[in-house]
């Protein structure tokens, strides 16, 4: 790497807050992923149910639906208070699963509950901290600094996909649920170590005489109706919500079973599988963090389009080695799609609306649930390899028709979205 791209790619880390935040979003991350692959596959050996796999998967993004009002209230409070108080909360989840299985009276149905509980603010744990990101960070570096930040959940998943499965068949999970507990703790410390930033302010008052909750549903829909407003995060928003929908099922909450029932391996099989596609995507966010000058509403285009190409030739894959290698291809790809869209996002947001305006990002992911439960039931009637096909198909087609119904605002190079 030469002197220049090593001083670009570390130029956020000149920002003394951001030299917090990454390490406790890298702990948040990790805890993530050994947490989502040591529960999936808990749930697939204990029931052997892929539907009940695909509700557990589904509980865990309960919260989207009320992300915007979280991201009112980080607006509010500031986003690193927020961060703070939300991974306090993990850590006192996880503690409880830790206590369950230690003592034997882990259950399904408890794992069920705790994950419903947790669902309900951990969806907007991504979008809260890319709010915090935008307020610490100077907009020349911020494209650099998305991608770097996005580095911590690739490398988790790498960690939890080759780490997590195997420990909890050699230690169990009571054992796992120690460190997990213990890398909420440090990163919810971590982030009280950060300086609060300056809070932002709209320029528009409220009366003074009206009532809290009407201010309150006033600052909402303020933060719905703008995200909403300008055809490049409209477009945003669509492809994020397309690829919830319909790519993240068949790489998230149905990898369990693919690994089991498809590939027929165990828990190092999964984590081979699942580590592949975080390598691409890593590969992919240390490559826009190295990258200048990136055309990112044409970039969004081609990386998702490329994934879901990869997609429709995974579903076809019986070979463990080759699905891998398929598999980084697609992690790739995907990770320059989301790094684009939340980018676009980040760029058009005003300071003050930022927290909301990610809110309504976190909100589109229940396109993840709604897709894991008609997957799950799909495999049942038509099979797995019809239902991966029919995901790829029309998440490739909706895409095109994102592309054609605003290509005058993602494609000419003088766009606003193309801004380098």
């Amino acid at each position: 790497m030469s002197g220049l791209a090593r001083r670009s790619a570390l130029a956020p880390f000149r920002i003394r807050n951001y030299r917090f935040q990454w390490p406790s979003d890298l702990l948040t991350s990790w805890a993530f992923e050994v947490e989502t692959l040591v529960l999936g596959w808990y749930i697939m050996v204990e029931t052997g149910s892929v539907l009940l796999l695909t509700v557990m998967a589904s509980l865990q993004y309960v919260g989207t639906l009320i992300a915007p009002v979280l991201g009112m209230v980080g607006d509010r409070m500031g986003h690193r208070n927020l961060l703070a108080v939300m991974r306090f909360a993990y850590t006192a989840l996880s503690a409880t699963i830790m206590t369950l299985a230690l003592s034997g009276h882990l259950a399904p149905v408890n794992v069920m509950i705790i994950v419903a509980i947790m669902g309900l603010i951990r969806p907007s744990d991504l979008g809260v901290r890319g709010a915090l990101l935008a307020d610490i960070m100077p907009s020349e570096i911020l494209v650099g600094a998305i991608s770097l930040a996005r580095t911590t959940q690739d490398s988790a998943r790498i960690a939890g996909a080759l780490t997590g499965a195997g420990l909890f068949a050699l230690l169990g999970i009571g054992y796992v649920y120690v460190a997990i507990a213990c890398f909420y703790f440090a990163a919810a410390v971590l982030m009280l170590c950060m300086t609060p930033p300056a809070q932002t302010h709209g320029t528009v008052a409220h009366s003074a005489d009206a009532g809290p909750g009407a201010s309150l549903l006033h600052d909402l829909k303020e933060g719905i109706v703008y995200a909403w407003s300008g055809p490049g995060m409209r477009a945003a928003l669509c492809v994020a919500f397309l690829a919830n929908l319909t790519a993240f099922p068949l790489t998230n909450g149905l990898l369990p079973y693919v690994a089991r029932d498809i590939f027929h391996t165990d828990q190092t099989g999964l984590g081979y599988l699942s580590a592949s596609f975080a390598v691409g995507s890593l590969i992919g966010s240390i490559t826009l963090s190295l990258a200048s000058g990136v055309r990112i509403a044409r970039l969004l285009i081609g990386a998702t389009l490329a994934w879901y190409a990869m997609l429709l030739v995974f579903v076809e894959l019986r070979t463990i080695p080759v699905a891998m290698a398929c598999l980084v291809l697609a992690g790739m790809a995907q990770s320059m799609s989301m790094i684009s869209a939340a980018v676009m996002l980040m760029r058009n947001a005003s300071a003050h609306l930022r927290g909301r305006v990610m809110g309504v990002r976190m909100m589109v992911i229940y396109g993840l649930p709604l897709g894991l439960l008609a997957a799950g039931s799909l495999i049942d009637l038509i099979g797995y390899t019809a239902t991966g096909s029919l995901l790829a198909v029309a998440g490739f087609i909706a895409m095109l028709a994102i592309a054609l119904h605003w290509r005058a605002d993602l494609w000419p190079l003088h766009a606003p979205a193309n801004a380098r």
